[in-house]
């Protein structure tokens, strides 16, 4: 299932903004998650959500460190969806 990068990431900002509890108008990809006010239970629950929907796992460790904004975010859940597809192909 090879999806675009336009079109994942507007499926992964309407995640972000379920999952988050954020209005959607609100984000943008310079924008601080801390700025949201997303809580790290909502995080993990994003990612859940990401590895539900695409099958790629985002551990909650070391690479999270780096995600400041909701690009670095979605830069993180892209390359790992990507490297999912590519090893189911």
């Amino acid at each position: 299932m090879s999806t675009n990068r336009k079109t994942l990431t507007k499926e992964l900002l309407e995640l972000v903004a379920q999952e988050g509890m954020v209005e959607p108008s609100e984000i943008t990809p310079e924008r601080p998650l801390e700025e949201l006010d997303i809580q790290s239970a909502d995080f993990v629950m994003i990612l859940m959500a990401i590895e539900e929907k695409y099958g790629a796992y985002v551990s909650v460790d070391n690479e999270l460190t780096d995600v400041v904004t909701v690009q670095d975010l979605l830069n993180l859940a892209i390359s790992k969806i990507e490297a999912h597809q590519a090893a189911e192909a």
